[in-house]
């Protein structure tokens, strides 16, 4: 029996607030964060995403209390990012309430830590976050960037991704910084080659706008699906992503607790 694909909505965070804007800037109020892991919970979401968006930039650690509160209401899995720079980081979070950890920054900068998270916590709690450009300076075409977005490294994403996996990432969050609030669709050229590149499972992220583009997703090979604006905004609902990828024929998980 195939994996249900995964519909995830994904929480930036900025000063407390839910944020979202276009290519990573720009950003605009969404609303509290631990209101809308509830109303995504009630929604039939199949896990949340929290991503404090700035605390790698201002140096400092995630918002532990709200990571807290968030968990108090969301009975689903909720992965939390931002800020995350040690082994001790990981522990203090999954002990706040976070089922698994995102890591970007710290771990281009010590990848060694994905091997210490797997070791002590198992693989199954890294979520390596890629937040990847389009560019003409990688074998690839594409770029790793850290620091949400703001930096450039010099690391081609593909062999990054590759790398990361057997160092110990259990999963890709895979950052499409191009598509990023466009809602034209998912990158699925950089979906389709990571597929092709390791059996770890991919979350499709960036240019979510339509139902369909979730299900040209999950065809290019993504085992999870998220989005943030046209769920905040209510332009798309959870159930909505759902059917689209039932009635194309793929697996998806009907929560008891969904507002229907």
């Amino acid at each position: 029996m195939a994996l249900a694909i995964r519909v995830i909505p994904c929480l930036d965070v900025a000063d407390g607030r839910v944020v979202k804007g276009v290519n990573f800037k720009d950003l605009r109020d969404e609303g509290d964060p631990v209101e809308l892991a509830a109303r995504y919970y009630r929604e039939g979401a199949d896990e949340v995403t929290f991503l404090d968006v700035t605390a790698t930039v201002e140096n400092r650690a995630t918002m532990y209390d709200v990571v807290s509160r968030t968990a108090e209401q969301v009975f689903i899995p909720l992965t939390v990012g931002g800020g995350v720079r040690t082994v001790d980081d990981v522990a203090r979070l999954l002990a706040s309430g976070a089922d698994k950890i995102s890591i970007n920054s710290a771990a281009i900068a010590h990848p060694e830590v994905l091997t210490a998270i797997a070791d002590r916590f198992g693989a199954q709690v890294t979520v390596l976050s890629l937040d990847i450009k389009r560019t003409d300076r990688t074998p690839s075409g594409f770029v790793v960037t850290t620091h949400g977005g703001r930096t450039e490294t010099d690391l081609d994403a593909l062999d990054w991704a590759q790398r990361a996996v057997d160092l110990g990432a259990g999963e890709l969050l895979v950052n499409s910084i191009d598509a990023d609030g466009t809602q034209d669709g998912f990158d699925l050229e950089l979906i389709e080659r990571l597929r092709a590149l390791v059996s770890a499972p991919l979350i499709a992220s960036g240019g979510a706008g339509r139902p369909e583009h979730f299900v040209a997703a999950a065809r290019a090979g993504a085992d999870a699906v998220l989005a943030a604006s046209v769920f905040h905004r209510r332009q798309i609902a959870i159930d909505e992503v759902k059917r689209a990828l039932a009635e194309a024929g793929f697996e998806v998980r009907l929560a008891e607790t969904a507002d229907r």
